[in-house]
């Protein structure tokens, strides 16, 4: 992925840069919201053109961030990763130039001392592993990695029959927990004077976001929360892939009425660039107003 789509925001003494593996990729919308259709896009013209085709089909991306304190360097998940089997065939034998990425924007593996996984689908855990001389390591010696407990509690009993729903946890999660490097933590963890998780159930059991704070400025890094901004508009609108839909959908309706309306930075892990925004009123719904 070239660089031209590294992103970098400020929050007090922070800094976020964000790292994109995949980038745009377009889906129906159905395929990632139950009732989803194109025509539902079409209502909220905010979504066009950063977050939407012209014919109204949605565009994520899949991507990762380095949160850089006075004192850390963490890095809030790790996207795909190159060399892998996946359900879907864009995922699949991927040779992106992520570790290249994290050099040129200053991050080389060895230098980042903590990784926090949000929660541990195959699309937020890849890089914790890379493959060398035919076996994974640790992609970030260096680091303790954070993974939550009861995020943890729900895909140790999935089994490693290697099927697509479980390949990720041989090949990125076993290498990390074989080397002794994994911390198993609470959802609502305080990583580091800046930075405290924020329990996000339902997409995943123990799902979390992550909240910053620095010098009276606040941003959270959503993970899969939520995946696009017309869930914004719609909170209550489910997702495909959320092991909870209606937990998700409650979770998502109290973030959208606690930050919207607020000065809170709002980093979307599967939005677009450019990514960040804040939850603002139009009319009769919550509406993303983009950074930059």
């Amino acid at each position: 992925m070239s660089v031209e789509h590294m992103r970098t925001w400020t929050i007090g003494e922070v800094e976020v840069t964000r790292i994109v593996e995949v980038n745009d990729h377009v889906d129906p919308l159905a395929f990632l919201l139950e009732g989803g259709s194109r025509e539902l896009m079409k209502q909220y013209d905010w979504l066009f053109p950063h977050f939407s085709t012209p014919e109204g089909d949605l565009k994520i991306s899949f991507q990762c961030f380095v949160v850089k304190t006075p004192k850390r360097r963490i890095m809030v998940d790790t996207c795909i990763g190159n060399d892998r089997w996946r359900e879907h065939a864009i995922f699949n034998d991927m040779q992106t130039s992520f570790l290249e990425d994290l050099q040129h924007a200053g991050f080389p593996p060895e230098t980042i001392d903590t990784v926090l996984c949000t929660h541990l689908h195959f699309d937020h855990v890849g890089w914790n592993t890379r493959k060398v001389a035919g076996k994974w390591v640790p992609t970030f010696p260096n680091a303790r990695y954070l993974l939550g407990r009861r995020e943890w509690d729900h895909w140790k009993e999935v089994p490693r029959d290697g099927g697509v729903h479980s390949q990720h946890l041989v090949d990125a999660i076993q290498p990390v927990l074989d080397a002794g490097l994994a911390d198993f933590i609470e959802a609502d963890r305080q990583v580091c004077e800046e930075i405290n998780l924020m329990p996000t159930p339902g997409h995943t059991p123990g799902h979390v976001s992550v909240h910053i704070r620095s010098q009276g400025q606040e941003a959270i890094i959503t993970g899969d929360m939520m995946h696009h901004p017309i869930q914004i508009a719609r909170p209550l609108m489910p997702a495909n892939f959320c092991m909870d839909k209606t937990q998700a959908c409650t979770t998502r309706k109290e973030f959208v009425d606690r930050f919207g309306g607020s000065k809170a930075l709002i980093i979307g892990s599967h939005f677009c660039d450019p990514t960040a925004g804040w939850i603002e009123r139009e009319q009769d719904h919550w509406r993303f107003r983009i950074c930059g």
